[in-house]
């Protein structure tokens, strides 16, 4: 079983802030700055296009609840929300991290090297993908 799945069923310790019926949200044990809250669908997926559109719902809607109480509790700047799926989610169970920002905090993006292409066509090729995907 995974350590989140563990947490949700309350056989590993976490400092719970929230739960709803879809959703648990933990601070996360290794935070980005104070505040910083994990929000962990209570079902066991790595990628967000397996979880039910009710957890996603709850999982958004939970997002907000956490970044009104950052911005109350420590006059934040902003937030970020960030998510890694499939392969690149490292304990195997979709979680969304969600911190506070502050001007000049140091964090940020690193992007790969090398040319990318936005274009008319990559637009076109995902909105037709989506489309059909409907």
């Amino acid at each position: 079983m995974c350590e989140f799945c563990r947490i949700i069923d309350r056989e590993a310790s976490a400092r719970i802030v929230y739960e709803s019926e879809n959703v648990i949200a933990f601070l996360d044990i290794e935070p980005i700055h104070e505040g910083h809250v994990l929000i962990v669908p209570k079902v066991h997926e790595a990628s967000i296009d397996k979880i039910p559109e009710v957890m996603l719902l709850d999982v958004i809607q939970t997002a907000q609840k956490v970044v009104n109480a950052l911005r109350e509790l420590y006059g934040t700047d902003g937030y970020s929300i960030m998510q890694n799926g499939g392969r690149f989610c490292d304990f195997g169970h979709a979680h969304f991290h969600v911190f506070p920002r502050y001007e000049n905090d140091g964090f940020g993006f690193i992007y790969p090297e090398g040319e990318k292409e936005c274009s008319d066509a990559v637009a076109e090729k995902l909105r037709k993908k989506l489309m059909e995907n409907k």
